[in-house]
């Protein structure tokens, strides 16, 4: 089993107000994405947008909370742009080794390759890796970093999906996987070291810029 690099591996995370605040926030997490799903995408990316910025704002369970957030102008994002939308073919990844991430207080997780898409490498100049996440019902995890990472966004990379917290935008008519850019954000660690967060691999490194989706963060 490989490891790989975590944000703030040592830290433990901030989990304010307690499980009843995490539970809240996830169904709310869970209903937006659910409305997205049902909208066309710049109308669904916009209430995306909005929905994040009254969450990193207002909630007890946001990164932000302790600062003070008068004035807030909202998460900083790309213009959006429908080519990077894309619904995507997926195969079979066998036999691929796990990688460990240790998540401070929060133990170890497990990350095994178990798809790869078809079709993004013309645009983007390659193709992306799915991971399963273990323990306990489980889910799909698609990190990606590309050329515009530690510059224009976050060096550690971005997220796509993460079906634990409902981050997904389900898959086309004919079954293939939804993966708009537009929609990719940084992981909390970004904006607080009070989270820990796991990393994208090197696997998943995108040689084109990706100019869609959340940009780099302001930390004060």
């Amino acid at each position: 089993m490989r490891n790989t690099a975590a944000k703030a591996a040592g830290a433990a995370p901030r989990r304010a107000g307690g499980p009843r605040w995490l539970w809240d926030w996830r169904r709310r997490v869970a209903d937006m994405y659910g409305t997205v799903r049902a909208s066309e995408p710049r109308d669904g990316w916009e209430r995306w947008r909005r929905t994040r910025d009254a969450l990193f704002a207002t909630h007890p369970q946001s990164p932000f909370s302790g600062r003070d957030l008068s004035g807030f102008p909202g998460l900083p994002f790309f213009p959006y742009d429908p080519a990077l939308r894309f619904a995507v073919e997926t195969e079979a990844v066998a036999g691929a080794a796990a990688i460990r991430v240790e998540l401070g207080h929060d133990g170890a997780l497990a990350f095994t390759p178990f798809a790869r898409t078809r079709g993004l490498a013309g645009h983007l100049g390659s193709e992306l890796t799915f991971y399963w996440i273990g323990g306990y019902g489980g889910g799909v995890f698609l990190p990606f970093r590309d050329a515009t990472s530690g510059r224009e966004t976050y060096g550690g990379g971005r997220y796509l999906l993460d079906t634990v917290k409902s981050a997904d935008l389900g898959q086309d008519e004919a079954g293939r996987v939804i993966l708009d850019f537009n929609f990719a954000y940084n992981p909390s660690c970004a904006y607080s070291d009070s989270w820990v967060c796991p990393l994208s691999p090197p696997e998943n490194l995108l040689p084109m810029p990706v100019r869609a989706g959340e940009m780099a963060p302001t930390r004060s």
